[in-house]
This record gives C-alpha cells, sequence and structure tokens, in this order.
C-alpha cells in the first residue's frame, strides 16, 4: 500500500444503514443507522491512523462530500 493514501468511505448498505469502508475491502469496519454516526466513526478511525481521506457518498452512491482529516496525535503541531 506504499504510495496510498489513507481513506475510509462512508456507504449506504442495500438494508439501509450506513457502512465505514476502506476501499477494496470486502467487509465493513463499522456500520450504524445514520450516516451522521458512521462519519463520525470514520473520521475517529482516520485520526486514530494517523490521518487521510474521509469519502461521504450519498444514498445514490456518488461521493457528494470529501475531507481531509488530520493526525489525531501529530507530535509536531503546525506553528501559526
Amino acid at each position: 500500500m506504499a504510495g496510498q493514501a489513507n481513506s475510509r468511505d462512508v456507504v449506504q448498505r442495500p438494508d439501509g444503514s450506513w457502512a465505514v469502508t476502506k476501499p477494496g475491502a470486502q467487509r465493513a469496519l463499522f456500520t450504524a443507522d445514520t450516516q451522521a454516526q458512521a462519519v463520525e466513526r470514520a473520521g475517529e478511525l482516520l485520526r486514530r491512523d494517523g490521518g487521510g481521506e474521509l469519502r461521504v457518498h450519498g444514498t445514490d452512491g456518488k461521493v457528494r462530500d470529501q475531507r481531509t482529516i488530520a493526525p489525531g496525535n501529530d507530535p509536531v503541531p503546525p506553528k501559526g
């Protein structure tokens, strides 16, 4: 996986629940009843894992929001 950014996707499952997944993974890392819960958890997972890209998919499956999540425990925070 060298060279690939750390990323997570929030997608709706066929049963209407929302899942946090890694690209190419077969299983969800986390499932939730609402998209907001899944987005919150995906952000927590990315912060824990050193930051990365979070892609939120709409009910149509298309990416409707993409954000960069900063690392949660940055030993050298930016100045200013």
